[in-house]
């Protein structure tokens, strides 16, 4: 696969070619690696693509998650602890998950474990390839990707998804480039507030 067109969010971009360099040569080497024509292997069930043969989402994502393991990305997951008080949420959440569990204990409230995970994270950069439905991609950008950087794990968030000529070619709902694109651009300049890379591709 290639990239086919990027958005750099607070200059997500910028930091990785002063910073990460290598890392970004190594994600575009992932993509390239994904052989887009071996995952054309789903059989469309819907009423208007009946017997027609797509892109498989399970295919291309079981692609990258093991180019992407065999580079050393890993999952991380992010774990936190909630109550329904929002006074209390705001005073702990920048805490360590232990600090915020017993603030919310000694508040006479029950503490809610929580976590947000990441599929792959390497040096402080982490990736997200979303061909699922296109509701993901927004609660990636504006809830996994901010908690990261703002828990301090991660510098830069990295959104991989189909444009929409590929988008074309798989299963109804899944998201694509162009609709990211813009659901980005709308917020303003400033929000999300981390510095994110949106990657559009195509086989």
């Amino acid at each position: 696969m290639r990239i086919a067109a990027q958005y750099s969010h607070l200059n997500g971009l910028e930091y990785m070619l002063v910073h990460h360099k290598g890392l970004w040569d190594e994600i575009q080497g992932v993509i390239a690696s994904v052989d887009a024509e071996a995952c054309k292997t789903k059989v469309s069930k819907e009423k208007t693509m009946r017997g027609r043969l797509l892109y498989s989402p399970v295919d291309m994502n079981d692609e990258f998650t093991e180019s992407f393991r065999n580079k050393g990305w890993t999952e991380r997951r992010n774990t936190f602890w909630v109550t329904d008080d929002e006074k209390l949420m705001r005073g702990v959440y920048n805490q360590p998950a232990e600090v915020q569990k017993k603030a919310i204990r000694d508040a006479g409230r029950e503490p809610i474990m929580s976590y947000n995970q990441t599929d792959f994270v390497k040096d402080r950069i982490a990736v997200e390839v979303q061909f699922g439905k296109y509701a993901f991609v927004a609660h990636d950008l504006f809830v996994k990707h901010l908690s990261f950087y703002v828990s301090d794990i991660i510098d830069v968030g990295i959104e991989i998804l189909p444009m929409k000529i590929l988008e074309r070619e798989m299963s109804s709902g899944v998201p694509y480039y162009e609709r990211d694109l813009v659901n980005v651009l709308r917020q303003g300049r400033g929000v999300p507030a981390v510095p994110l890379v949106l990657v559009g591709i195509l086989p």
